[in-house]
């Protein structure tokens, strides 16, 4: 599942019992050959979708890990790009990793997504593969922070995958980690934040108005449609209030969650 160059069984035993922030801290040098890491076909997928949206001057990757995500932000924003992340581990992998020749100015921020040190600095947030590690009572608080971040039409965007059906193996290996989780999180201190089938897309639209956006759902065609017809990937596109930085309006191809 992870290769030779991937964490070994102990390595990520330690890990599970350590604290979020620790366990990544000891993962980090080998996060990039885990299944954990967002792939590029979804990172490609939603530069993709983002760029009729721009052009954007200034951008941040919150939790950005080891900076997959930041990276794509290099080749959509014109002057600066940051990296957001409460692990020390993963930042530094992070800064040895993307290092573009020319482009943004890059800047690397240890940090709580739950308590952002900016100002409306940004006209792009995007989010990869970070959203498991908060509870759905920190959502609330988690996008009134991104709302303040942001300048007056400036916008918030992540993907979303259908969640598999129950036929599928896949849901009941979803539904195992998370049960597993709960049951460690009960018996051990301190606890590990990592739920996958926490973040329902209605929910979370729900909540992103309520906290002040304009939410558009553009589907992501390169992975397709299920048998019902609906997008099997999404991109969440939340906006917030006041005239866009750049120039789309909006997202291409938005389609009813």
């Amino acid at each position: 599942m992870y290769g030779p160059e991937g964490p070994t069984l102990r390595e990520l035993a330690v890990q599970a019992l350590s604290s979020v922030e620790r366990g990544y801290d000891l993962l980090a040098p080998k996060f990039d050959h885990t299944p954990f890491r967002t792939p590029d076909a979804v990172l490609d997928s939603v530069a993709k979708a983002l760029v009729p949206l721009g052009p954007f001057t200034d951008g941040l990757d919150l939790c950005c890990g080891t900076g997959a995500g930041t990276r794509l932000l290099t080749g959509l924003c014109r002057r600066s790009v940051t990296g957001v992340d409460f692990s020390a581990g993963m930042l530094d992998v992070a800064r040895q990793r993307v290092r573009p020749a020319g482009g943004p100015r890059m800047a690397w921020v240890r940090g709580d997504a739950r308590q952002l040190p900016f100002t409306a600095a940004f006209d792009l947030v995007v989010s990869f593969g970070a959203f498991g590690h908060f509870l759905p009572r920190e959502l609330p608080g988690l996008f009134g922070q991104v709302h303040s971040v942001l300048r007056p039409g400036g916008r918030f965007a992540f993907p979303v995958f259908a969640p598999p059906r129950p036929g599928h193996p896949a849901f009941w290996l979803l539904l195992g980690f998370d049960a597993v989780m709960r049951v460690r999180n009960a018996l051990w201190r301190p606890p590990f934040v990592m739920y996958y089938r926490a973040f329902r897309l209605g929910s979370v639209r729900e909540e992103l108005e309520r906290a002040g956006f304009t939410v558009e759902l553009a589907a992501l065609p390169e992975f397709g449609r299920r048998a019902d017809g609906s997008p099997r990937a999404r991109l969440v596109v939340a906006r917030r209030a006041g005239a866009p930085p750049g120039g789309g309006q909006t997202a291409a191809g938005s389609v009813n969650s």
